[in-house]
């Protein structure tokens, strides 16, 4: 089943009232985080705080996620038993440097009662999680590691690599293409780290344009407003729409049944065109039931 993730907003757990804005927010993903908008100080604030929101409920057809802090930290271990016991749609791990941090994440949610349907997200953001994204990637093969997504954590990228922030991301497209191409091997979502500029709407869109070209999920984002330009931009277009739909129409006329290639309007269409047909239909399908 595909689940539209065109956007999934950062929420401080430590601000109640964001958290309740959450609730009313167009964004696709709610991320109520616990690591680094957080002082430490209101580290314990914050988990109650938002297991308290989760459990409540309220949020719609939003995924909710929980991004604990690392399992290395003092708060780490009680993030997930607490995120566990209220069962959010998935785990937002930061750091994810190895396959083992994947599978040591799995065991302690199994081990406190997480329901099979809270997820493993994991966050890219160090050099050597990028080294090793195959291989973290490849635990997905594996049912019981529950991981589903990975976000991208550009900024801590570029803190750890010293590789400048400048437009168009030249320093790192060889890394997010590295995620992109583990990611699509084991049939996981990536979505883009954020953009931090939040008076820059024309920048924001064309870093959602090129994170989409370069075939993420989605964005995300840091304040509210920056969700209605990343659903524009990772939901399909009308007109890619209406294409797809002339192409499964095509394929499906009793004339073109069991071709590999058939014409239409001018252009060869092939059987892997129809079946990006069927995603993007099935994609531009789920945005409007949950709108």
């Amino acid at each position: 089943m595909i689940r539209p993730r065109r956007s999934a907003l950062y929420m401080p757990g430590s601000n109640a009232r964001a958290l309740e804005k959450a609730r009313t927010l167009p964004a696709d993903a709610i991320l109520l985080d616990l690591e680094d908008s957080v002082a430490p100080e209101q580290k314990e604030l914050a988990r109650a705080q938002v297991c308290g929101a989760v459990k409540e409920g309220g949020f719609g057809t939003r995924e909710v996620v929980i991004r604990t802090n690392g399992l290395e930290t003092d708060w780490g271990k009680a993030d997930l038993v607490a995120a566990a016991a209220v069962g959010p749609d998935a785990i937002l791990l930061p750091k994810v440097s190895h396959p083992g941090d994947i599978t040591l994440a799995a065991h302690a949610l199994n081990e406190a009662g997480a329901p099979a349907h809270t997820r493993i997200w994991a966050m890219i953001e160090t050099p050597a999680g990028i080294l090793n994204v195959d291989a973290i990637a490849r635990t997905a093969a594996d049912p019981a590691s529950r991981l589903a997504v990975f976000i991208m954590g550009t900024n801590d990228i570029a803190k750890e690599t010293r590789a400048r922030m400048v437009p168009g991301r030249a320093p790192m497209l060889a890394w997010l293409s590295q995620c992109v191409l583990a990611a699509r091997a084991y049939g996981i979502d990536l979505l883009d780290g954020v953009y931090n500029q939040l008076a820059d709407l024309e920048g924001l869109r064309a870093e959602c344009e090129q994170g989409r070209d370069l075939g993420m999920d989605g964005k995300t984002v840091i304040h509210p407003n920056q969700i209605p330009v990343a659903n524009e931009i990772f939901a399909p277009p009308a007109a890619e729409v209406e294409w797809a739909t002339k192409v499964i129409a095509a394929f499906n006329l009793p004339e073109n049944k069991g071709k590999g290639a058939i014409s239409l309007e001018g252009k060869m269409v092939e059987l892997l065109h129809a079946e990006m047909a069927k995603r993007t239909l099935a994609l531009a399908q789920a945005i409007t039931a949950r709108a």
